[in-house]
């Protein structure tokens, strides 16, 4: 049976045109990356959702990709992209949907589950971490310094594409460069660091009880950033109506784009399990 052919789309909306992709019908389940990335984070996990049953919804998060971006100066916040998936989904009459969410995108699924509770059938988080203020302060501690992960300021010789390059190269797994020159592509689009901050300002343990949908963590066992935080995440949620943890055996920072048919069957038999 051929893929479910994957098309292309914007939503006008009040924050401005929304991009994304998608592919299938039924349910839908809306996809969110990480920063500073894009739909194409998922472009091989879209077609097996959509085989699945479902319709695989994966956009460009307000302020990234192709979609529209917040005026400069404009302090960007996780509620903020929050805002534009929901604005996406209501232009597009999704009703009710799952989400699921990697890294930053963990942190918009668990924002959308609190702010509209009664439309959120699942949610999914991977690689996701716990955002009190214990985690607060290691990011700013972290942001603050010049090696951080993705801050490589411009330069006119073009070595800044090579000091981002070398700073993800250690997160990423080996022999896959593919995967890291689609991270410099997305990267050059915006400005890598804003959606760390955006999570380093989000006051999670404010939101986490509002979250009563089914959640699932998905754990990836080679990503140092998120892995250390599995069972933070997975004990925060207090009042979903149920939560599991499974974990991705070698899964990186990238677990859903090296592994994405691993991660894409996970999700799949979950959303089984709860019957959505």
């Amino acid at each position: 049976m051929p893929a479910p052919t994957v098309r292309f789309g914007y939503a006008d909306t009040a924050l401005g045109q929304l991009h994304y992709a998608e592919a299938g019908s039924g349910t839908p389940v809306i996809l969110l990356h990480q920063t500073p990335r894009s739909w194409d984070e998922f472009r091989d996990v879209i077609p097996l959702i959509a085989a699945s049953g479902r319709r695989a919804i994966a956009m460009d998060m307000y302020g990234f990709g192709a979609s529209a971006k917040p005026e400069p100066g404009i302090e960007q916040t996780i509620e903020m992209y929050a805002e534009g998936v929901i604005a996406l989904a209501d232009a597009l009459g999704l009703e009710s949907f799952a989400v699921v969410g990697h890294h930053t995108g963990a942190f918009v699924a668990s924002e959308i589950s609190a702010a509209v509770p009664d439309r959120v059938l699942a949610c999914v988080f991977s690689a996701g971490e716990y955002g009190d203020q214990a985690a607060r302060d290691e990011a700013w501690a972290l942001i603050s310094r010049d090696d951080f992960v993705d801050r490589a300021p411009n330069r006119e010789d073009g070595s800044h594409l090579m000091t981002l390059w070398a700073k993800r190269y250690p997160l990423y797994p080996k022999g896959r460069p593919d995967i890291l020159n689609r991270f410099i592509r997305d990267a050059l689009a915006v400005d890598p660091v804003e959606g760390h901050i955006a999570c380093a300002r989000y006051v999670m343990e404010d939101r986490a009880h509002l979250v009563t949908a089914p959640l699932l963590v998905i754990a990836n066992t080679g990503d140092p950033v998120a892995y250390p935080h599995k069972d933070k995440v997975a004990a925060g949620y207090t009042n979903a109506a149920s939560v599991d943890l499974i974990e991705i055996e070698g899964g990186f920072v990238c677990a859903d784009e090296h592994m994405y048919e691993e991660f894409s069957a996970h999700v799949v038999t979950y959303l089984d399990k709860i019957g959505v």
